[in-house]
């Protein structure tokens, strides 16, 4: 086994023995630096793919609408809706890669329990919306909607559900029922009685205080329009996005629709997402130098009084002929050495602690804007662990060749009488 490490290392190795409780503070100082910077780049690319998730989840990967939907506010209801949407899901539910298109219907108008009334922001889906997004909604009473199509449906009794702040508002229960009024496409007012089915929290107190959920064909007819507001489009895999974009670019411009179309993908609506990750890029990134210089003074200081205690040894070395470079070189792999034993220590803790997250259920507080918590989680990154270990290596070798070639400069006869 010895004859396969090279000599050198070998040598570097007992050199490092020579004070061991220094070099140990040395190695404990670089796997703290390793393990505070892998853990928290853990934490941030957790958070940067929950709330990539999250948005598309939450919107579609890709979604399809009129140009400018976004931007323009609509007069009247479903004025810049899309006319076509049957033809366009049928269109690209062949595609392999796509999940699901949910349409959407998002408008508002007032709810009222018969004697109190107030405003509402609604959203028309249909029953599959709930399984493609997974558990978006933490629903506190009832059910989500029901198929339209089981037996079960009876359509005189059209559901809603309602945020659990709005309920409270009109306080209604499960069973109960309400009325909408809102606004149609052509200007009318139209009111229709809908039996609260569930109550439901997003963990946003402003969304819980006015948004409800109703069947899609029950907001056409409540607006009596055919229309849809979007088309969302739900992948298996969300690092797809690009490809199925450009297809179904394609796809929908060989179609002969009555309107144009704009495919906005999940990143353009992700403002939350691209905020936090600006946020902690910068944490991370301040994070990043400050242990950096920390390492750099610990191994700076460390190999100095390293140089020092074997100046006479320097200058024998020097005086049997060998040359600076050559003595620079072993510190260097000394110095190299301690940075290779102490980040994979640290990336060690680090993988410990992700799996020790996974085990024991630690809550963080609720984020700005929300009432629930979160799981604490952190993502071992190989990747992350490369970066930091090269990182401190390359700060390391610095740190020794600055020491070295200070003590490599003094002359053979004063090295040698150095006391």
């Amino acid at each position: 086994m010895g004859q396969l490490i090279p000599l050198s290392l070998r040598v570097a190795f007992l050199n490092l023995q020579r004070n061991r409780r220094r070099s140990l503070l040395s190695v404990l100082i670089i796997a703290i630096a390793v393990f505070a910077l892998t853990s928290a780049g853990g934490f941030g690319l957790y958070t940067y793919e929950s709330l990539k998730e999250s948005t598309a989840r939450d919107t579609g990967h890709i979604t399809i609408s009129q140009p400018g939907y976004f931007e323009q506010d609509e007069e009247m209801p479903l004025e810049n809706g899309l006319a076509d949407a049957d033809v366009i899901s049928k269109a690209l539910l062949s595609n392999k890669n796509i999940r699901g298109i949910q349409p959407r219907i998002e408008f508002n108008g007032l709810v009222s329990n018969g004697s109190k009334s107030t405003i509402f922001i609604g959203s028309g889906v249909n029953d599959r919306e709930f399984d493609m997004k997974g558990p978006f909604l933490d629903v506190r009473e009832g059910k989500t909607l029901s198929s339209v199509s089981s037996s079960r449906y009876d359509p005189s009794e059209p559901e809603v559900m309602l945020g659990v702040d709005l309920a409270k508002n009109l306080k209604v229960a499960v069973g109960d029922w309400v009325t909408l009024l809102a606004t149609t496409s052509d200007g009318a007012l139209n009111a229709f009685d809908f039996k609260v089915r569930g109550i439901y929290s997003t963990g946003v107190p402003e969304l819980d205080k006015r948004q409800l959920y109703l069947h899609i064909q029950s907001a056409q007819e409540l607006l009596s329009s055919e229309k849809v507001s979007t088309l969302s489009v739900f992948l298996f895999e969300t690092k797809l996005t690009k490809n199925v974009q450009s297809w179904v670019d394609q796809t929908l411009s060989g179609l002969d629709l009555q309107q144009a179309v704009e495919l906005t993908p999940w990143q353009e609506r992700a403002f939350f997402y691209a905020k936090v990750k600006d946020l902690y890029d910068r944490i991370f990134g301040i994070m990043g130098a400050v242990m950096a210089l920390v390492v750099f003074v610990a191994l700076f200081n460390t190999m100095t009084m390293s140089v020092t205690e074997r100046t006479r040894e320097i200058g024998t070395l020097s005086a049997l002929g060998t040359y600076p470079a050559e003595i620079v070189t072993g510190f260097v792999k000394e110095s190299g050495l301690l940075a290779f034993i102490g980040a994979m220590v640290g990336g060690l803790l680090s993988a410990l602690l992700t799996v020790l997250l996974m085990v024991v259920d630690v809550q963080m507080p609720p984020p700005p804007g929300r009432t629930d918590g979160y799981p604490l989680s952190i993502y071992f990154s190989f990747e992350l662990l490369m970066y930091c270990s090269a990182g401190v290596v390359v700060i390391c070798i610095l740190a020794a060749w600055l020491s070295a070639r200070k003590g490599v400069k003094k002359p053979i006869t004063e090295a040698l009488t150095y006391v």
